[in-house]
C-alpha cells in the first residue's frame, strides 16, 4: 500500500487522529513504528468492546509495525478516572496480577505475539515515583489537568476528586516517554490522556506520538456501551456456540458497526449481502478469531440445526450429578454459569429449560436422565445418580 492507502486503512472506524498529517509522516519513515496500547487489568472478563483497540493494533502489525502492549500493573492500582463520575475502587497487587495473566491470554487471540512487545508499567513508574516525580509535576499545571470534561463536571457537582486521580494522566503520559511510542491508541474517553503523552514526550525531547482513538463499542441492546454489568456483552472467552448465538442477536445496524470496528471486511460487499447471511459470516469470523476455524464451523452448523431448522442438537455434554444436589448447583456444575447466584437469576428469568420446558425447579420426582438447556445456546444431558453410582 502507498502511504495514503495505509492512512485510510488505519483510520477506519476511528473517532479522532491527532494528527493525520503526522501519521502519514511517521509511516513514510521507512521503519517499523512503535504503536502503544496501554491497558489496566481491572477485570478478568474481557469482551468485544475491549478488542476494538486491539483490532486496530493488529492492523498496524499487519502493516509491519511493532505493537507495544503495556499492562498497567501500576496504574491499575491508581484507577483510571476517564469518564468516571465517582472514584474507582483501587485493586490489590494480587488482583492486578491475576487479571493481567487473563488479559494477556485473551489479547493474544487478536495480536500476533511474535510482533508484540509486552511491557508492565511498574518497570518505570515505580522508580519514577521515587526519583523523578517532583521534576515532572512542576512541568504541568493544575489548569491543564482540570481542563478535562469529567474532572470539571465532578468539581462543579462537588463530587470527590482525589489527588491520585489527578495524577493518573501524568502516569499514563509517562508510559509513552518510557517506551518511545510513535503512535498511541485508546478509547475515545482516553483522548486527554493520549494528548498528555504527546506533551510529555515533547518535554522529554522526543517526537510527539500520534494519538488515535476508537469508539466505545455499543452492546447487544443497541443503547449502552458493551459491558458485562449491563448484560449486553459478548465475552472473548464465551464458548463458541454462545459467542455465535449472541452475535446473531445484534441488530443489522450494530452488525455493520461490528464489521467496521472488529474486522477488515469490505463494507460495500457486506452491505450488498442479505443481512442474515452477513450476520452469520460475522459470527463465524468472530468465533474463528477467538476459538479457531473448526470451532467456528461447528458453531455455524449448531446454529443452523438448532435455530434455523428448530432442531435440538444431536449430541450433548454429559453431566453426572448426585440426586441430592440442588437445581442451581446442577446448573453450576455444567460450567454454563460462574456462580449459584447467577444460576438462580437465570432460573427466575425463565432462562433454564428441562426437556424443552421452562423450569423454575427440578420436577418431583426428578427424571433420572434429562436434557438441560441453559440460556439460549447451551444444552447438556444430565444424569442424576446416587452417590454410589457417581463416576470417580
Amino acid at each position: 500500500m502507498d502511504i495514503q492507502a495505509q492512512v485510510a486503512a488505519l483510520k477506519r472506524g476511528t473517532v479522532s487522529v491527532v494528527s493525520e498529517g503526522e501519521l502519514a509522516q511517521k509511516l513514510a519513515l521507512g521503519r517499523p513504528l512503535r504503536v502503544k496500547l496501554g491497558v489496566d487489568p481491572t477485570s478478568t472478563d474481557l469482551h468485544l468492546g475491549h478488542s476494538v483497540a486491539l483490532s486496530l493494533l493488529r492492523r498496524f502489525q499487519d502493516l509491519g509495525h511493532t505493537a507495544v502492549l503495556i499492562i498497567g500493573d501500576f496504574t491499575a492500582q491508581v484507577g483510571d478516572p476517564s469518564g468516571r463520575d465517582a472514584t474507582r475502587p483501587t485493586l490489590t497487587p494480587e488482583q492486578v496480577k491475576t487479571n493481567a495473566l487473563t488479559y494477556q491470554e485473551q489479547a493474544f487471540k487478536v495480536l500476533d505475539r511474535a510482533r508484540t512487545e509486552l511491557r508492565f508499567n511498574s518497570e518505570w513508574l515505580e522508580p519514577m515515583m521515587r526519583e523523578g516525580l517532583l521534576d515532572i509535576l512542576k512541568r504541568h499545571t493544575v489548569q491543564q489537568v482540570l481542563a478535562r470534561e469529567d474532572f470539571k463536571k465532578r468539581v462543579a457537582e462537588n463530587s470527590p476528586l482525589t489527588l491520585l486521580e489527578i495524577l493518573y494522566p501524568i502516569l499514563q503520559g509517562y508510559d509513552s516517554v518510557a517506551v518511545k511510542a510513535d503512535v498511541e491508541l485508546g478509547g475515545n474517553d482516553q483522548l486527554t490522556n493520549l494528548l498528555m503523552g504527546r506533551k510529555m514526550q515533547a518535554d522529554a525531547g522526543q517526537p510527539p506520538q500520534v494519538a488515535m482513538t476508537v469508539p466505545l463499542l455499543v452492546g447487544l441492546d443497541g443503547v449502552k456501551k458493551m459491558s458485562k454489568s449491563y448484560g449486553n456483552s459478548i465475552g472473548l472467552n464465551d464458548a463458541p456456540n454462545e459467542m455465535f448465538g449472541k452475535t446473531m442477536r445484534a441488530s443489522d445496524e450494530l452488525m455493520l458497526d461490528y464489521y467496521t470496528l472488529l474486522t477488515d471486511a469490505d463494507l460495500p460487499a457486506v452491505k450488498a449481502e442479505h443481512p442474515m447471511k452477513a450476520k452469520k459470516a460475522l459470527a463465524r469470523l468472530l468465533v474463528e478469531r477467538f476459538h479457531g476455524a473448526a470451532a467456528a464451523d461447528g458453531a455455524l452448523e449448531y446454529f443452523e440445526r438448532t435455530f434455523s431448522r428448530k432442531e435440538l442438537p444431536g449430541e450433548y455434554a454429559l453431566i453426572q450429578a448426585p440426586r441430592t444436589l440442588k437445581f442451581p448447583e446442577i446448573i453450576l456444575r455444567t460450567g454454563a454459569v460462574k456462580s449459584k447466584g447467577e444460576a438462580g437469576r437465570l432460573i427466575a428469568q425463565g432462562g433454564v429449560k428441562i426437556n424443552g420446558a421452562k423450569a423454575l425447579a427440578l420436577p418431583e420426582p426428578a427424571p433420572r436422565d434429562f436434557i438441560l438447556q441453559v440460556g439460549k445456546h447451551q444444552f447438556f444431558r444430565v444424569q442424576l445418580v446416587d452417590a454410589t453410582e457417581a463416576a470417580p
